[in-house]
């Protein structure tokens, strides 16, 4: 006989609005039910949800996450009308239509971008619906989508109490649409279109988090995943992206690289679902499988090692101080990890034959 979680007085959430979370939570890790009057109590009462501190619905949050097929609980989370509760910026992705390719609305791929993250992550099944018509198996999917020893650990990594990057990536994914509803626009060639959302999202995500008391830290993890979400996608059409797209791509995304290789790959699954297209699933996968390859095992493509600093270029070519020592400085670097100079020499001779020709 299954357990069931009910409350003890009519009084228990508006005493502690946190229990609202709290239910959900312990009947998830419990294997337990929420008896049908306690279900429709939270229904009632979920607006108090807006009263608890933000670092305890920050705690109750993470734990919720922490549960490994965590997005398969937030449709009964919303059911229960806890997530908008918690996250009432969210409210408004709700039947948001999208383009043909998207089989959700951008409330419900929100949910199932978690849902992937957990399948990647090696977390959860992705699920099969009944008579989604799916073409491809879970299995067939997951083969072709990176996993190591590195990987895990790199999932497993704390960032600041209670919180690691697994939970924080599937927070990132589901806010990483957020900002779709305010920037939806038909374009001259009728196209749906969705300018800025990742921008804008990353804006509002950071305010999201400040609020619910995130460290300093955690914030700029997930918004960075927010505001990068794309740029996996535009690295390579149809080719591995080159030594220099991928510097630039780890020099922008910082401490998130990987965990937006892991978000683009999960956004595409929850934008196909049923419809997922083999071919273009398995180039995806491969351009991010030749990324993450070339992130671990080529240390000196993300990090160059230092040929030259801002003395040198002082000292040596007479430059005087200020941002355009910077820009040298970085050219200097792309150079490296694009296999155009290695020595000293090359990038002294560098700066003077194609960087400080041009600027005179």
């Amino acid at each position: 006989h299954r357990g069931a979680i009910r409350t003890v007085a009519e009084t228990a959430f508006e005493s502690d609005a946190a229990r609202l979370l709290r239910a959900v939570r312990l009947a998830a890790e419990l294997g337990f039910s929420i008896d049908k009057e306690t279900e429709a109590l939270i229904q009632r009462q979920s607006y108090l949800i807006a009263r608890v501190a933000g670092e305890r619905v920050r705690e109750e949050l993470l734990r919720l996450l922490a549960i490994p097929q965590a997005g398969q609980l937030l449709p009964y989370l919303d059911k229960l009308g806890l997530i908008t509760a918690m996250l009432p910026e969210l409210a408004q992705a709700k039947g948001v239509e999208q383009p043909k390719e998207h089989f959700w609305n951008v409330f419900d791929h929100s949910l199932k971008t978690v849902i992937a993250v957990d399948f990647l992550l090696r977390q959860g099944a992705w699920p099969k619906g009944p008579g989604s018509g799916e073409k491809h198996t879970g299995e067939e999917i997951l083969a072709a989508a990176p996993w190591s020893a590195e990987l895990a650990q790199h999932f497993a990594l704390e960032v600041s109490s209670s919180s690691t990057r697994r939970l924080l990536l599937k927070l990132a994914a589901l806010l990483h649409d957020i900002a779709k509803p305010q920037t939806k626009a038909i374009d001259a060639q009728g196209r749906m279109r969705f300018l800025g959302h990742a921008k804008e999202g990353a804006a509002t995500t950071a305010t999201i988090l400040e609020r619910l008391r995130f460290s300093a830290k955690e914030v700029k993890l997930v918004e960075t995943m927010v505001r990068y979400h794309l740029r996996p996608g535009q690295m390579g059409q149809n080719e591995l992206p080159s030594p220099r797209a991928i510097y630039r791509y780890f020099r922008d995304t910082e401490e998130a690289g990987i965990d937006i290789l892991f978000l683009s790959l999960a956004d595409h699954l929850a934008t196909r679902g049923p419809q997922l297209n083999m071919a273009q699933w398995l180039e995806h996968a491969r351009i991010v499988n030749y990324v993450l390859t070339q992130r671990f095992e080529q240390a000196a493509l993300v990090v160059p090692p230092k040929l030259v600093d801002g003395h040198d270029l002082i000292d040596i070519f007479g430059m005087s101080p200020g941002p355009k020592i910077g820009e040298f400085l970085e050219q200097v670097r792309e150079a490296q990890a694009s296999g155009e100079l290695a020595t000293r020499e090359e990038a002294l001779s560098y700066i003077r034959e194609h960087l400080l020709s041009k600027a005179a």
